[in-house]
């Protein structure tokens, strides 16, 4: 599948046309027929994500649907911890990994909406001072939107470092320390000639928001993302213990050497390097209200959306084979017409969020497994079955 950037401006107005036309039909939620109509929705995602943890070796699952008449429903499933037999709650807390880059990725987009980064400027302009920044593979060559969509040619971290997590894993390190891993090594490829997904181009980012705006990242996505759009249960994974998050299982024999991935409700990897690369954990609930948010520019400035939409062939992704990467955002086609969303592992939790805009459905799912055989199938065939249910029953 071929992407270009007539289709991508194309695609822009016709997200937000329907985005706006689904929102014009808002119905009563405190209405009887409206809630009769919401415990159907939340029946029928319960069924289907209940079946697939029937089917499949992880606890629990938590998952969520967003609708494009504003209303939404959490289910949960299984167990938040598999030996003492805590049952999973619908406000449970997991680990996004690499979902959380969308909120970095919103975070730089604002700052180019307000003239104060330029998305083709080379990252040299603003963290080139830095002594460490011309030992990074393409220091003189990466732009910025290099980095959103994974082009830069940078390679993920460094085997002394990956090493050095397995050695010691509750050791704390900075996303800097991340940055710096891959110090002195080979580009993977000339910037800007091809993908190669990589967390350290968002940790760099991090760092240029940073030094942008001389506040922590953390602080600027509470204030501009968080709290306008009142997703409370998206909270930084900047240190070991985290309140209401729940346990997380790597898998026996995984590379990390742990199952259990909390001890005495502390993680024992400490994640406070992943940074710009992940760092939250969140429910999936929020998960499936903030990408339509994102998709159709309500974080950012709209006028950016034909940008963020110009994807870049990624092979195969979370969200699917023949995946685009936008900026900040994976982008697929589907059964149910073109998806956009993102996918996010850390030890002991996978998680996947997609936005159908042609049947105006956002879903996410989050599971408290990482383990090899934890998965009957992709999370994306559980959301895309769900998706062409919710959408069926809304038919009726």
């Amino acid at each position: 599948m071929r992407f270009c950037a007539s289709l991508a401006k194309a695609a822009a107005p016709l997200l937000v046309s329907t985005y706006a036309a689904a929102c014009a039909q808002r119905v009563d939620s405190n209405s009887p027929t409206a809630t009769r109509h919401q415990a159907g929705r939340a029946e029928t995602l319960r069924t289907i994500v209940e079946r697939f943890r029937s089917e499949s070796r992880f606890p629990g699952a938590v998952a969520g649907a967003w609708f494009a008449d504003g209303s939404s429903v959490v289910v949960a499933v299984g167990l938040a911890d598999r030996d003492l037999r805590l049952p999973m709650t619908d406000r449970a807390l997991l680990h996004a990994g690499s979902v959380g880059k969308t909120f970095f990725a919103a975070l730089v987009l604002q700052l180019v909406g307000e003239g104060r980064v330029g998305l083709d400027d080379r990252v040299s302009r603003y963290l080139g001072a830095e002594s460490w920044y011309a030992t990074i593979p393409n220091s003189e060559t990466i732009t910025v939107r290099m980095l959103l969509n994974h082009t830069s040619g940078i390679p993920e971290y460094g085997s002394d470092f990956m090493a050095s997590l397995i050695r010691d894993p509750g050791h704390v390190r900075s996303p800097l320390d991340a940055v710096k891993s891959v110090a002195g090594a080979r580009a993977a490829f000339p910037a800007g000639t091809a993908f190669g997904y990589s967390d350290v181009n968002y940790q760099l980012l991090q760092l240029l928001a940073e030094r942008v705006t001389g506040r922590p990242a953390y602080v600027e996505i509470r204030r501009r993302l968080l709290e306008p759009h009142r997703l409370s249960s998206v909270v930084p994974a900047d240190r070991k213990a985290i309140p209401k998050l729940v346990q997380g299982y790597a898998g026996e024999g995984n590379f990390m050497g742990f199952d259990a991935v909390l001890n005495d409700g502390h993680l024992i990897l400490d994640p406070s390097f992943e940074g710009g690369g992940g760092g939250f954990v969140t429910n999936a609930g929020d998960l499936a209200r903030w990408m339509p948010l994102f998709v159709e520019g309500k974080a950012f400035p709209a006028r950016l959306l034909p940008d963020v939409l110009r994807g870049v062939p990624a092979g195969h992704l979370d969200v699917g084979r023949d995946a685009l990467s936008g900026l900040g955002v994976e982008i697929v086609q589907t059964p149910l017409g073109r998806a956009y969303g993102h996918g996010g592992f850390f030890p002991g939790y996978l998680s996947l969020v997609l936005w159908y805009p042609e049947v105006g459905i956002a879903l996410a799912i989050q599971v408290n497994s990482s383990a090899s055989d934890a998965l009957s199938r992709p999370l994306r065939d559980v959301l895309h079955e769900a998706a062409r249910a919710l959408a069926d029953e809304g038919r009726r």
